[in-house]
């Protein structure tokens, strides 16, 4: 194995080592349901509180805790099993009587991380609502609609308990489960909505929100799509995709620019179709399907566990179809994207876990191996000359080194183009996560201090896991202020608000517990001017 693969297969390892951080505990019995229901589909202002809700598509009966109640495992669409494997989601069938909303439904298929022990379960689009348990509000609270991140191949919307948001923001949180990896993924000239599945599954989610979620006193016209990571994509992809017009009206992107570059393998991007098909031919034939008269009949009937041993570790949607006609960097920077205001934001020091866990593995970045590491990933011998120049290596630095150039090749940077790509036409706010202690999202000690990796922003935002991170006095205080911004922002499409500290648009906010201030230097702390040169 050369030396691109290894340090690619590590990184995409390392990715799902840190989704083991917000592993889901196992269910608890839920508290005795209330006998009251909820008969409208629309808030009914003074009604008692419940947690049983008439939905449109039959009755579902939640759990009620301290402050909030949380409907979990509601199912909207039809189970992609059998021969609905590879087709684009369907609206589930109504049902009569009550069903259970207590717990959470399986993840989608994936190996084992995030999830424990992994998912091979296919019937999996459900999504889960938390909302805060005052009753009938005097009119809708926004709705934040969250897709959560793991490479398009793992996570589950489950792992992001977002009560704090839903009851300190008062708003109504929705996380969605989509289908990952090869079954959400695959390309195939025989099969309609080729490589798109997934997103399909989230653009069905946001039409079950439009339609259903009045019943959870959410406002059917304040719909915010949101996502960190591979979710952060997502919404990118989402705001490039026709299809998806009129299904959202404001968008938070963490972690996700959405002009990254496809040949840098730690940051999701979309492909091409004709790559993607190319992808789908390599696992049929590794399936058993190459021969096959009819490859999708065949591949249909191949054991979920085969397919996710089969599947490549990195996936992305294809390009080139009618779901995303064309890559979301390309469109965005032609301004074919629908017209919403977004949040978009990094972390400081976003490379640095994939830095750590590479050193880890036993690749040190020292500076005699500096310009092959660099040459790994930047195989133009002009490139590779001049970022180690840009970014020299000493005796006792390399991995933080390898961790900026990941980071600010890509997240910083490529976040800072997508603003100012955005910021033309619509309002953007923009941040970066700073807090340089954060918790910390793995078990182990690591060769360099992190600060402020990929994903370190979520526990300020989710208990990921239903377990709530150990934050400091100040931590905390940075945790109510982020809160208090993102659901401002889908509130009112500005994130500014009473206590907070001001926002201003065309600048940066830095988000750290001793200070909250905006700032015009991130672009140079990033080298971005150099990226930008370079291409």
């Amino acid at each position: 194995m050369n030396m691109h693969r290894v340090l690619t297969t590590l990184g995409c390892a390392l990715t799902a080592v840190l989704a083991t951080a917000w592993s889901a505990p196992p269910p608890t019995e839920p508290a005795e349901p209330a006998a009251t229901t909820v008969r409208t589909s629309v808030p009914a202002p003074f009604a008692a509180i419940s947690t049983t809700v008439r939905t449109p598509d039959g009755r579902v009966r939640g759990t009620a805790r301290d402050g909030y109640r949380t409907f979990e495992g509601i199912p909207y669409a039809t189970p992609p099993v059998g021969r609905l494997r590879w087709t684009p989601p369907r609206r589930p069938a109504p049902w009569s009587g009550v069903r259970d909303a207590t717990r959470p439904a399986s993840a989608c298929p994936q190996p084992a991380g995030e999830v424990p022990g992994g998912s091979t379960d296919e019937d999996c689009l459900h999504l889960n609502v938390t909302t805060p348990d005052t009753a009938g509000p005097a009119h809708p609270r926004p709705v934040i609609v969250w897709l959560h991140g793991g490479g398009f191949t793992t996570g589950a919307g489950s792992s992001y308990d977002a009560h704090r948001m839903a009851t300190r923001g008062d708003v109504v949180v929705v996380t969605v489960n989509y289908r990952l990896g090869a079954l959400g993924f695959l390309a195939h000239s025989g099969l309609p909505g080729s490589g798109t599945f997934g997103l399909a599954d989230q653009q069905a989610a946001l039409r079950w929100v439009r339609a259903e979620i009045g019943a959870f006193s959410g406002d059917t016209h304040n719909v915010t799509l949101a996502g960190e990571s591979a979710g952060g994509y997502s919404v990118c992809a989402q705001l490039a995709s026709p299809a998806a017009a009129g299904l959202f009206d404001r968008a938070i992107i963490e972690s996700g620019p959405c002009t990254g570059r496809p040949d840098r393998p730690f940051a999701p991007s979309s492909i091409p179709l004709n790559t993607a098909r190319a992808k789908g031919a390599a696992l049929a034939a590794q399936v058993g399907c190459g021969a096959a008269r009819d490859v999708p009949a065949c591949l249909r009937h191949v054991d979920v566990a085969h397919l996710l041993s089969a599947q490549e570790t990195d996936q992305q949607p294809a390009y080139s179809t009618p779901l995303l006609p064309s890559d979301p960097a390309a469109a965005i920077a032609a301004g074919r994207f629908h017209r919403v205001p977004v949040l978009i934001g990094n972390n400081h020091d976003e490379g640095n876990g994939w830095a750590a866990g590479i050193v880890q593995a036993g690749h040190p970045v020292t500076p005699d191996s500096w310009p092959d590491v660099v040459a790994t990933f930047f195989p133009s011998p002009g490139q590779a000359k001049k970022i180690v120049r840009e970014y020299p290596v000493h005796r006792t630095d390399g991995g933080p080194v390898f961790g900026a150039v990941i980071g600010d090749a890509n997240f910083a940077c490529p976040t800072a183009r997508t603003d100012g790509l955005l910021g033309a036409k619509v309002p953007v706010w923009r941040y970066e996560f700073a807090d340089e202690h954060a918790p910390p999202l793995t078990p182990g000690t690591p060769p360099f201090p992190l600060g402020a990796p990929h994903a370190s922003e979520l526990p300020y935002l989710f208990d990921l896991g239903g377990r709530p991170r150990h934050l400091t006095a100040a931590q905390n205080r940075l945790a109510d202020t982020m809160i208090g911004y993102w659901s401002r922002f889908a509130r009112a499409a500005d994130p500014n608000g009473p206590s907070l500290p001001r926002w201003p648009r065309q600048t940066v906010v830095s988000l750290a517990p001793d200070h909250v201030v905006p700032t015009r230097t991130a672009g140079h702390r990033h080298h971005c001017a150099f990226w930008n040169t370079l291409g």
